[in-house]
């Protein structure tokens, strides 16, 4: 159709990418089509955008349950995603390069379906994905909404996670895996990828003992990146006993250059908690980094050369779902304590958030907790304050919402234990 002054602005352009297989070598190369979304207007060209993704904590927790039960996990691919549901706005975009009909360059194409780069488009996706579930009998679970269970009548299983367009999924039936790979790919074009090998930057290998999850493709990644392969190994990923302080009068730093680590060593924290708080102690001082945080920053790269194969072991048989504290990486900053007990209160106040979302997960899996969730903290007084009303003079200023610990402690849902920081 003719070109409009609004279809001149909907621009598309190519993106080409390359696949990875499951050893992290380039396996194709893809060129996508997408639209130019920045250029969309809100409540003119869309409205709700919002689309949920898993978290890496859900990711790990499926895995620990598949070990666990001695379950393979096995993973899809959906091949163009956001091309399969049908657009509620009239959109249109101009003739992508290559493509352009002779005599017809002012024309316009109108999208019927959702596009790769459309603010709508991934929720649009989700949109469809969902419908399906639910027909297929899966109940989503409340907690997470990118996490659906589908149950037998005589205890089997299967649950599946989904992160945009790559699913995993496990259970205790393989008839079940079979009828939910015959109803799926009529709906959708896939890729049947078999046991699940790389998934999100993830190496996943699976063996009788149990499973096993790294990243050391990534961390080979950001070592050359950062020009960092040939450095010397270290033991620890933090210098005992350094202190690092904000507003000294060290050089500055490079703001952009230290944001690029910190933002890598953060997403490695998915499988690497040895390294976690050391990440969490340096991403304080994103905003005005200076050079004895950059040289801490890049003292995390020298630990990860001489431990470039750790990852996290679910051992098989193992009743235990590891809850590693990744979202609290940051958060810090945000919080200004005046005590060590205080800080300790509401870190394990944090904690407690966690397992109870994880809880409330492994509820929906008909997997009840027995007994209360041990948490460990290396402070009496702030475990003290869990129990009763104590310390009054250093914790009534503490903000109402960390005092629920209180409650959860009295009613058994969680146990505070003390452990000493040595240990």
């Amino acid at each position: 159709m003719p070109a409009s002054t609004r279809a001149q602005d909907d621009c598309v352009k190519w993106v080409f990418k390359t696949k990875l297989n499951k050893k992290g070598e380039i396996h194709k190369h893809n060129a996508r089509l997408v639209a130019k979304g920045y250029k969309q207007e809100y409540d003119v060209d869309y409205t709700e955008v919002f689309a949920p993704v898993a978290r890496h904590d859900t990711i790990r927790m499926v895995i620990s349950i598949a070990a666990q039960n001695s379950w393979p996990i096995f993973q899809l691919d959906v091949k163009s995603a956001f091309l399969h549901d049908e657009l509620q706005e009239q959109v249109y975009v101009e003739q992508p390069a290559g493509y352009v009909q002779p005599g017809k360059e002012r024309q316009v194409y109108k999208v019927k379906k959702a596009l790769y780069g459309l603010k709508q488009a991934p929720k649009a996706w989700y949109s469809r994905i969902e419908a399906y579930f639910a027909r297929e009998g899966f109940q989503k679970c409340p907690y997470e909404h990118t996490f659906f269970t589908k149950f037998g009548e005589e205890g089997q299983i299967l649950i599946v996670c989904l992160y945009v367009d790559d699913l995993i999924y496990t259970g205790n039936d393989v008839a079940m895996f079979n009828d939910f790979k015959k109803s799926m790919m009529p709906e959708f074009d896939m890729s049947d990828l078999g046991l699940i090998h790389y998934f999100l930057g993830i190496e996943v290998v699976q063996y009788s003992a149990g499973i096993f999850i790294s990243q050391k493709k990534y961390v080979q990644e950001i070592l050359d990146r950062f020009e960092m392969k040939d450095c010397n190994s270290v033991c620890t990923p933090t210098e005992i006993g350094l202190k690092l302080v904000k507003n000294s009068r060290e050089k500055k730093g490079d703001q952009t250059l230290y944001k690029q680590i910190v933002g890598s060593l953060m997403y490695l924290t998915a499988t690497r908690p040895d390294i976690q708080h050391a990440v969490s102690l340096i991403s304080i001082y994103m905003e005005c980094p200076e050079v004895p945080h950059l040289e801490a920053a890049k003292r995390n790269f020298r630990y990860l050369k001489g431990t470039i194969d750790f990852g996290i072991l679910y051992k098989k048989g193992t009743k235990s779902v590891t809850m590693q504290e990744t979202q609290m990486i940051g958060e810090a900053p945000q919080i200004v304590t005046l005590s060590t007990t205080e800080a300790e209160f509401i870190a394990a106040a944090a904690c407690d958030y966690q397992a109870i979302w994880l809880k409330r997960i492994l509820e929906e899996l008909r997997s009840l907790q027995e007994g209360s969730t041990p948490v460990y903290c290396d402070n009496n007084s702030a475990i003290k304050l869990s129990k009763n009303p104590v310390l009054h003079g250093i914790s009534k200023h503490i903000d109402v919402r960390y005092h629920f610990l209180r409650d959860l402690t009295k009613d058994e849902v969680i146990d505070i234990i003390y452990y000493r920081s040595e240990d």
